[in-house]
């Protein structure tokens, strides 16, 4: 045993055996037919979620703007200014941040597409590492929702608990 050996790690293995890394890529006919009808489908989603994004970042910039005009009015609502700041501080990050799985489904659609015409090996792995980059997106999105949630649910029962006491007078 080395010294850089840890004796608690799994064993690795490999999992495509030696000798079918180095064979050609064989897709049946009806893979292919499959990857064929999803690639429209893809590319379709992913301009959609392009639109969606473009359509959340301009929701949070007019927000702002509409911001910036009830602060400079007279008249000026508590409730309407906190509604224009939450709008802008949630719409913009959210819309950035769904730019990426758009991108990824749009890619993945595309390089089918382009595999179907080329038939390049290259191709079809960069498909599937968009198809990958996804899921793994989506995961990582879905881990930092389940920490999230349970602190709103915690600062919701809170702020309910300060209000129905009266102890928050700023309404």
């Amino acid at each position: 045993m080395s010294d850089y050996e840890n004796p608690y790690q799994s064993p690795e293995t490999q999992i495509i055996p030696e000798a079918s890394q180095s064979a050609g890529v064989e897709l049946s006919v009806k893979m292919l037919n499959h990857l064929n009808e999803t690639s429209p489908w893809l590319r379709f989603i992913g301009i959609l979620g392009y639109i969606g994004c473009g359509i959340f970042v301009l929701i949070g910039f007019l927000s702002s703007f509409g911001l910036f005009t009830l602060s400079e009015s007279s008249n000026s609502n508590f409730f309407g200014g906190m509604t224009a700041l939450a709008l802008a501080v949630i719409y913009i990050p959210v819309g950035v941040l769904l730019f990426f799985p758009a991108h990824f489904i749009f890619t993945f659609g595309q390089k089918i597409r382009s595999y179907r015409f080329t038939n390049s090996i290259e191709d079809l792995e960069a498909a599937f590492q968009n198809n990958k980059s996804l899921w793994k997106f989506l995961g990582i999105l879905s881990i930092i929702q389940l920490a999230i949630v349970p602190l709103i649910i915690i600062g919701a029962v809170i702020f309910g608990v300060i209000s129905a006491l009266g102890l928050l007078n700023i309404f």
